[in-house]
């Protein structure tokens, strides 16, 4: 499998490509939510080839990502390895606020030599890109953020998703995975339509598989006081030309928050997804890329049955 060091840590990566001749496509990147991974995009990168080269990465102590620093010995599945000095100085200033994971992703871009891409981002990771096309607004062509959006400070609020998202956490045994229709159970409230047996099961294995801390540190980071300050000034700063797409039913990030976050810019287009919640990419595919090439202005394709 494809690992790349970013910043001291090794990083799951895959490219999603089909032959396209002497054309050069342009690259769209996609970035996944808490506790899950690459995985979740690949049938959206399957459905774009058409039009796009697509990478996917895992985040940071998600996934197949790394958590914690390693000392790497060379080989081909690495691309240029920091030296110790980097590594080291890397890992003391690794934390787990969203601007970090920007941060991460404009040094990945650096080492795959990317210059300028599409980003598909979504949940968490929206944030993430949301925080990155501020910072980098030269390097980004065009972005969709899929279920994101703002919400307010409620202290009493907060502070209860973080009791019970700690506890979420640590309670995490392997063996979870083995009982019968849990993944149904795990599932449920991040979902109005069915999806296939297979990517319930592998969103269960992503949130069992997820570094402690890491899961954990970004539950305080992007649920927090500062980050419901902060969102709405970068909503409002936008100037990539962005789609942002809500689940009607999504009772993770509902769709109103979406609609606050798009009416604060007027690079940014607002959809909704009738009858999907969380993942929308997912559980209404047809839909959800219909909109996506409509924003990317890319001829709307049929999908096949099966």
């Amino acid at each position: 499998m494809p690992y790349i060091s970013v910043r001291g840590i090794e990083h799951y990566y895959e490219w999603v490509k089909q032959p396209s001749g002497d054309r050069k496509k342009p690259v769209m990147v996609f970035i996944h939510g808490w506790a899950g991974s690459a995985r979740y995009w690949r049938s959206t990168a399957n459905a774009l080839l058409d039009e796009f080269d697509c990478l996917l990465y895992d985040l940071r102590g998600f996934g197949r990502s790394g958590g914690k620093p390693t000392v790497v010995e060379a080989s081909e599945s690495v691309v240029e390895s920091e030296t110790s000095q980097e590594k080291t100085q890397a890992i003391h200033e690794l934390t787990y606020e969203l601007t970090e994971y920007a941060k991460d992703l404009a040094v990945l871009l650096d080492k795959l030599h990317l210059q300028r891409v599409y980003i598909n981002a979504h949940s968490m990771g929206a944030s993430v890109a949301t925080l990155f096309f501020n910072s980098y607004p030269q390097r980004v062509e065009k972005g969709i953020l899929t279920c994101s959006g703002i919400f307010e400070y409620d202290e009493k609020a907060f502070t209860a998703f973080h009791k019970f998202g700690g506890y979420v956490v640590k309670f995490r045994p392997k063996w979870l995975g083995k009982i019968p229709f849990v993944d149904q159970m795990f599932m449920a409230r991040f979902l109005h339509r069915p999806i296939p047996a297979f990517e319930r099961q592998a969103f269960l294995q992503d949130f069992l598989d997820a570094d402690y801390d890491a899961a954990l540190g970004t539950i305080f980071t992007s649920v927090s006081k500062a980050q419901a300050e902060l969102m709405p000034q970068e909503f409002a700063k936008l100037q990539v030309p962005t789609l942002m797409i809500s689940g009607e039913y999504d009772q993770i990030i509902p769709a109103e928050m979406g609609r606050q976050a798009a009416a604060l810019s007027d690079k940014v287009e607002f959809v909704v997804i009738p009858n999907t919640a969380h993942f929308p990419m997912l559980e209404d595919a047809e839909t959800y890329l219909r909109r996506v090439r409509e924003f990317l202005q890319v001829p709307v394709v049929e999908l096949q049955a099966g």
